[in-house]
This record gives structure tokens, C-alpha cells and sequence, in this order.
């Protein structure tokens, strides 16, 4: 083993969309000295980040990188309309936007029933509600925008396998910050599977849903089980999407139909996030193709017309989980590692990127006032800033699955005269639609 410590300011757990985004985010900050903040990125996976041809990336944006996205898998995303002016933001934009759809209307329906809402960007002020993208072409465009960071290290493929907390009780009475007070001298060691040891102010765990570091922490979850899967695919349909999103409410769960850029042959393409029980995705993927298409074509309607071609059909069980909380000693959970929700309303990643951009934000405070990064002042106040707007999401999509999976005439009843109240009241549709742009 290697006993010597490498030093850092930060160090992240995980490189995937949270934790490269963290580390974008991040990278250009700098301390007292003018310096730029050192950050270590831990991977588990093997990071391509730092090869000849992917740093080429930052110079040549006409280059289409092969296989540098080991670490995201090809599932789309619904970006926010926030989330996507923070990915402006940080230099992820240019790089993406050519592969993302933009949602100009939502219609929002029951089948069966009268209840309908639909939603428009112009009604809004904004040129999109949202965009439709892959999560690989995220991530690549995130490792792109890192490409030219020299103060970003990956460690991978890593993993941290033991954290060594030390007590905040070391002062340097030399050094101030910019209220005058000692600083700390506290770090948190960071003991890796190939045997280094890193050193930092904070820690940062964007180490998804089972977060080695939320374990070593000691920091409970608390976790329910929707008996619901969510069926993913990409499909192509006849007519053309014009960048309409549906949200359909059937009785074998929420279909929801995303619009995705065309391809060059000009082939209309969405995709499909259906929800619905285990034992109904075991029948539906069966299914061969034709049989599959019949199914879905009964359940979500016309209103794009025949499917011509369905991609492949994968399943992902859903679950709400929550931390019990969101920060220790020197380190702050974010993302998947906080929390996992249900895809009702897609608002998962762009959770998790409010938690990014508010860490980011109180670092950049906290280092433009000479304080330490990984004092509990900043992690109480994390904490306690991301506490309601996670509570507000989750009950939203939790209010959502016990409504639209629930065909009790009480409840079919209020949903539907709540669709068309929310057609009618505007003060009331623009709150929801503002809350779901990520506002």
C-alpha cells in the first residue's frame, strides 16, 4: 500500500453526470492564492476523460468521439429548461445541443376519460419547456467541456474503499478567513482500492443510488418499493412528433412519449417510458415486435399514428429512496446518492443537477470569503436549501403515482376535473408548469 497522501481541495466519488458536472462545475473557482481549486474525481469505472483524442475534443468540435462514455448508459433524460441554461452555463451546451429535442407542448391525458391539459412553451415566455437528450450524449458532452480542466485528476478505475474522518479541533491561528477567525485545518482521508490515499477539504459523493460513501458514512436511507418497472424504449412512428411530449394515463400505468431529434433518413423517433406493474412488463416482453407495437398502440392511442419500428426494450425497477441526510463530517451527498424517484414527471436528473449547482454556488461563496470549504456552515446550509425542494418534488411525483395508478371512481373523478381546472386556471397551470421548468 501507499501510505503517502495526495492532497487535494476536493475530491468526488463517481464521474457520472452528477460527478463530472460537479467537477465542471467546480473547476474553474479559485483560492486566496489565485490558484485554481485541485479536484480528484474517483471512478469505478475506467475514465477514457484523460486520452489524447478526447482532450482533442475541447479544440475540434466537429469530432465525433467512438466509445469515450463508459460511464452513462443510453437511456434519454427530460431537461428542465433550468437545467439546460446551468449545462449553458458551464460549457456543456455547445457540445449537445445539436442531439437535443426541444418539448414545445405537452398534452397531458386520461384515457378513457375527459380529463386533458396541455401545455405550450409560448404560453410560458420561453422558446422550449424543456429538451429531450440521451444520457450517454450528456456525459460526452460533460467530458468534453472537462477535457481542457487541468486541475481535474480522475482516479479510475478506483473505488474508495475507507474514509478517515478527522475532528474539526486543529486551528492554524496564523491564518484567518474573511471574518477573522482561525481556520480550520480538518481534512477528510480518502483510502482508494488501489491502495493511494487522497486528502481534502470536502467530500463530495455523486456516487449514486448505492453510494459507497453513504455507506462508510453510516447514513441511513429510507427506501419504498412502487412494485413498478418502468419499460424503456426507443421507437419510430409514422406521423411526426413536432416536438410534442405526452404524458397518457392508462390502466396499465403512465405512458409517457418523448420527442427525440430525427435521424438523417428523416425517421420520426420518441421515446417511450411506460410504467406499469412486473408481472404486465414479463407479458409485454414476451412480445415479439408486431405484438408489442399492437399493445402499445391500444393503450396510448393515434395520435402518433402506426409504430414503425420499436428499439430495444429494457426494464428498470422503481424505487424512492432517500438519505436520511445530506451531509456528514466534510461530506455532502448529491444526487442519485441523496435521492431516487420515480420518472412521472422527469425530474430526477435535473433534482440532482439543483444539487450540483447549489453546492457549486456555496463553494464559490465560501471562497471568495477566504472560509473553509468543508466547514459545517456550508454543509448546514446545503442541507437545509435542498430540504424543500426535494421534499416539493418528491411529493409531487409520489402524489402523482397514487393518483394516475389508482382506478377508484373517487379518484378517477378528481384527477380528470383537476386536468381541466389546470387548463382553466392560469395562476394555478403556471405555478405547476414554473415548478416543473425547474423555477
Amino acid at each position: 500500500m501507499n501510505n503517502n497522501k495526495k492532497p487535494f481541495d476536493i475530491i468526488i466519488s463517481g464521474g457520472g453526470l452528477s460527478g463530472s458536472l460537479m467537477a465542471l462545475s467546480l473547476a474553474d473557482l479559485t483560492k486566496a492564492d489565485g490558484c485554481l481549486l485541485s479536484i480528484a474525481i474517483v471512478e469505478v469505472n475506467k475514465s477514457e476523460a484523460n486520452k489524447p483524442e478526447v482532450r482533442s475534443l475541447a479544440k475540434n468540435k466537429a469530432t465525433q468521439p467512438k466509445n469515450i462514455s463508459p460511464l452513462f448508459d443510453d437511456r434519454v433524460l427530460a431537461l428542465s429548461h433550468a437545467s439546460a441554461k446551468y449545462l449553458d452555463s458551464v460549457g456543456v451546451w455547445q457540445h449537445i445541443s445539436p442531439d437535443a429535442c426541444a418539448i414545445d407542448k405537452i398534452d397531458i391525458s386520461d384515457r378513457g376519460h375527459y380529463g386533458k391539459a396541455r401545455v405550450e412553451a409560448q404560453e410560458q415566455g420561453v422558446s422550449a419547456l424543456g429538451y429531450v437528450i440521451a444520457m450517454a450524449k450528456i456525459g460526452e458532452g460533460q467530458l468534453k467541456a472537462l477535457a481542457s480542466k487541468k486541475n481535474v485528476q480522475w482516479f479510475s478505475p478506483n473505488t474508495i474503499t475507507d474514509i478517515n474522518w478527522q475532528p474539526d479541533n486543529e486551528l492554524i491561528p496564523e491564518r484567518v478567513d474573511g471574518s477573522g477567525n482561525p481556520v480550520n485545518n480538518s481534512v477528510v482521508d480518502v483510502t482508494l482500492s488501489s491502495g493511494d490515499t487522497l486528502q481534502a477539504r470536502l467530500l463530495l459523493a455523486c456516487d449514486g443510488v448505492n453510494s459507497p460513501c453513504r455507506q462508510l458514512a453510516k447514513i441511513d436511507v429510507s427506501k419504498s418499493d412502487y412494485q413498478q418497472v418502468a419499460l424503456i424504449a426507443n421507437l419510430a412512428t409514422k406521423q411526426a412528433h413536432n416536438n410534442k411530449a405526452f404524458e397518457r394515463f392508462t390502466e396499465f400505468g403512465p405512458i409517457a412519449l418523448l420527442p427525440l431529434v430525427a435521424l438523417k433518413n428523416g425517421q420520426n423517433r420518441c421515446s417511450l417510458i411506460w410504467t406499469m406493474t412486473p408481472k404486465q412488463s414479463e407479458h409485454l416482453l414476451s412480445l415479439n415486435d408486431d405484438e408489442f407495437n399492437y399493445q402499445l398502440e391500444s393503450a396510448f392511442g393515434s395520435w402518433l399514428g402506426t409504430i414503425i419500428e420499436i428499439g430495444k426494450r429494457d426494464i428498470y425497477p422503481l424505487v424512492l429512496l432517500q438519505a436520511k441526510q445530506q451531509t456528514y463530517h466534510r461530506l455532502a451527498l448529491i444526487g442519485n446518492a441523496s435521492h431516487t424517484i420515480h420518472p412521472i414527471a422527469g425530474q430526477g436528473f435535473n433534482l440532482g443537477l439543483r444539487d450540483v449547482q447549489l453546492m457549486a454556488s456555496l463553494i464559490e461563496e465560501q471562497l471568495q470569503n477566504q472560509a473553509d470549504i468543508g466547514s459545517f456552515t456550508l454543509l448546514n446550509e446545503y442541507s437545509q436549501k435542498r430540504a424543500q425542494d426535494q421534499k416539493q418534488i418528491i411529493t409531487l411525483t409520489d402524489s402523482l403515482v397514487t393518483l394516475f395508478s389508482n382506478n377508484l371512481p373517487p379518484l378517477v373523478v378528481g384527477r380528470n376535473t383537476g386536468l381541466k381546472i389546470i387548463n382553466y386556471l392560469q395562476p394555478l397551470k403556471r405555478t405547476m408548469v414554473n415548478k416543473l421548468m425547474g423555477y
